[in-house]
């Protein structure tokens, strides 16, 4: 990965990040929770004096108030109620009032607000909202919202909204947005135009929402993949740090209009850059998914920096990807004391890799205490790799309950495995039902061992679906013994991509069973090139398959390429292949090498090899050894195939003769 190879660099830019966001905040309003920020200052609107001093421009505002003056009376009393200085602005602010100056009227509002006088507030409010001023209006509003008067609240907020005031169009969408108004997009716009941090967050939450949540149909909950093998399918080494279980039945419309999440984007982007925090996190995570991952932990190191332990739990993956375990640790460290539970999942899974159990097993607590079901799994595993079973399964069972799909999966395995199948079933179905491919599979191995072929089958195509490895082989299997060759086939390639050496060998001889019977040799012919099917049993061969070793080997040889022949029939052999011993004898024999050949034989045949039996008792009764070749004449008889019993049998005869002769 090419991310953070300049952390200095990084570290320089999130600086950069937070300053940008600290200034950009500066510029606009925010709406927090009391109305005591909207204080409004249109009466400072004199040019002349933008550089003056904070204390140059309250002198003068002073002295032209005790002259009467009408604006700076105002003005001051704005200033004032800024600084906190209720008891100096109050009757300045009154006597501005007093005159008819709508922002003093709104102004005296926020002051008396602030003193504990709601309804008189209120009053003043009204008086400034009707003469136009639209940050009354939208104090006005908030004020009826918090009272439950919303038609009240409404129209004064829509006042406010529609002279443009970013705050009053914010809070108009929140309370339509709360009704499920489907005008509330309208105002989350009209205030994010205008630099409204909180409403360009979720406008793009609300775009991004219309084109990625789930779209339900009537039959939702289909097939997945299923796995036949001999064994149960659980998650190993206690380090993984399990994600959550998603929720079942959701289908994610294939094709989003790209149009809204790039507009989405936009305004993440433009929220972000305000400083703020969850919107820098989710434009983390779009870069990140995008593959843009620099960028993406520049906005992660922003947002962590603020305090979003998210951000700091991701960051920290970023750069354990990149190879910085040591600087993920820190942050992981940092979100997990701000109450992450992704993040001390991802410490315990650190410790518990570098043998550590104790500590491992302290931070999977704490997240479970965190609320993070994946803690109770975790801990789960860690006891299963100890064989702390009691332990594991009291931890399984733990996140079994609150809707951890593995951990029931993992739960019903321990359960078969003590003898208690009628335990383990519904716990089986319910981590197959929520999704588990691996519990799908194990019920496929569950009715196979109960003789319900019919069962085991529809198991194990519905984790065949889901792209399960050794489910598709094991539906191909099934397929070949019903005589369906183009399913059979179809699963096979399924399985062999996925890694499966059996799938590479079986799909290999479907293919190899279509090929023409090759004509005779032309000398000086070219070499054919390999076909498919040897291309799959190389494949199998590569990853240790005897069989397919065996009958690499035996089309090498056919292609008269007997060092490539004797490589893999050599590999069989002291793999255990018996055939592959064999041929390999008859390979050496062929060259000379009797000796050696009976070597391999001898092996062979001792393996259960009937005509590795029978070819030692002709090489005893060449160099006229009788007795030891009756001994592999009785061995071959006893092994078979018929014909080779019927040859060793005639053998062992004259044999006979000759030594009673």
């Amino acid at each position: 990965m090419v991310f953070m190879g300049d952390r200095a660099t990084l570290l320089e830019t999130g600086r950069f990040v937070q300053r940008h966001a600290r200034n950009a905040a500066d510029e606009i309003i925010e709406a927090v929770g009391a109305v005591d920020a909207a204080v409004d200052t249109t009466a400072e609107t004199d040019a002349d004096t933008e550089n003056e001093t904070e204390t140059e421009s309250e002198a003068r505002h002073r002295r032209a108030a005790e002259r009467g003056d009408l604006a700076s009376m105002s003005a001051l009393g704005a200033l004032l109620l800024r600084r906190g200085d209720l008891d100096g602005a109050e009757p300045f602010l009154r006597g501005a009032t007093a005159e008819g100056d709508r922002a003093a009227a709104n102004n005296l509002g926020v002051l008396l607000h602030q003193r504990g006088y709601a309804e008189e507030a209120a009053g003043w409010w009204r008086v400034a909202a009707v003469a136009g001023s639209a940050p009354a209006a939208h104090a006005l509003g908030r004020h009826h919202r918090e009272r439950g008067d919303e038609p009240a609240a409404e129209y004064w907020l829509r006042q406010a909204a529609e002279q443009g005031h970013a705050l009053g169009a914010y809070a108009l969408a929140d309370l339509l947005e709360h009704r499920s108004d489907v005008g509330a997009e309208r105002w989350l716009r009209a205030a994010a135009e205008q630099g409204h941090r909180e409403a360009a967050y979720r406008l793009a939450l609300a775009l991004e929402r219309r084109v990625t949540e789930p779209v339900r149909g009537p039959h939702d909950g289909g097939r997945g993949p299923h796995d036949t093998g001999s064994r149960l399918r659980v998650p190993v080494g206690a380090g993984a740090v399990a994600p959550a279980a998603p929720a079942p039945g959701g289908v994610t419309d294939p094709t989003p209009p790209k149009s809204e999440l790039t507009e989405a984007e936009q305004w993440f982007r433009q929220a972000a850059a305000r400083g703020h925090r969850r919107a820098a996190l989710h434009l983390g995570a779009i870069l990140e998914k995008r593959g843009e991952l620099k960028e993406a932990g520049r906005w992660y190191l922003s947002s962590a920096k603020e305090g979003e332990a998210k951000a700091a739990c991701a960051l920290g993956f970023l750069l354990r990807d990149a190879g910085d375990q040591e600087s993920a640790a820190v942050w992981w460290l940092r979100a997990a004391q701000d109450g992450d539970g992704n993040a001390a999942n991802a410490l315990g899974a650190l410790h518990a890799a570098r043998g550590e159990q104790q500590t491992a097993e302290r931070w999977y607590r704490a997240a479970m205490d965190a609320g993070d079901v994946n803690g109770a799994y975790n801990l789960g595993l860690l006891c299963a790799a100890q064989d702390r079973i009691p332990q594991a399964e009291q931890w399984y069972r733990r996140a079994a309950y609150a809707g951890h799909r593995e951990a029931a999966n993992a739960l019903a395995v321990l359960l078969l495995q003590a003898g208690d199948a009628n335990g383990a079933e519904p716990w089986f179905s319910k981590a197959a039902e929520a999704g588990s491919v691996d519990a799908a599979f194990n019920l496929g191995i569950l009715h196979a061992g109960r003789d319900d072929d019919r069962t085991a089958l529809v198991w194990y195509e519905r984790a065949a679906a889901a792209g399960h490895t050794e489910a598709a082989l094991q539906v191909g299997i099934a397929a070949l013994r019903d005589g369906d060759e183009r399913t059979a086939e179809r699963h096979l390639r399924c399985a062999a991509g996925g890694g499966s050496a059996e799938a590479a060998f079986r799909l290999a001889t479907v293919l190899d069973a279509r090929r023409p019977e090759p004509g005779p040799a032309v000398l000086g012919a070219p070499r054919e090139e390999k076909s498919e099917c040897e291309e799959w049993y190389e494949r199998a061969a590569q990853q240790g398959h005897r069989r397919a070793q065996v009958r690499v080997g035996m089309l090498a040889a056919g292609r008269g390429d007997l060092a490539e022949a004797d490589r893999w029939y050599r590999e069989a052999a002291e793999a255990g292949s018996r055939n592959g011993a064999f041929n390999l004898g008859l390979l050496l024999a062929r060259e000379g090498s009797e000796r050696e050949a009976a070597l391999w034989w001898t092996r062979a045949a001792r393996a259960g090899h009937g005509r590795a039996a029978l070819r030692l008792a002709l090489l005893a009764a060449r160099r006229g050894e009788l007795t030891e070749g009756r001994h592999w004449c009785a061995r071959a008889v006893e092994l078979g195939p018929a014909e080779v019993a019927e040859r060793a049998a005639r053998l062992s005869e004259a044999l006979h003769q000759e030594l009673t002769a």
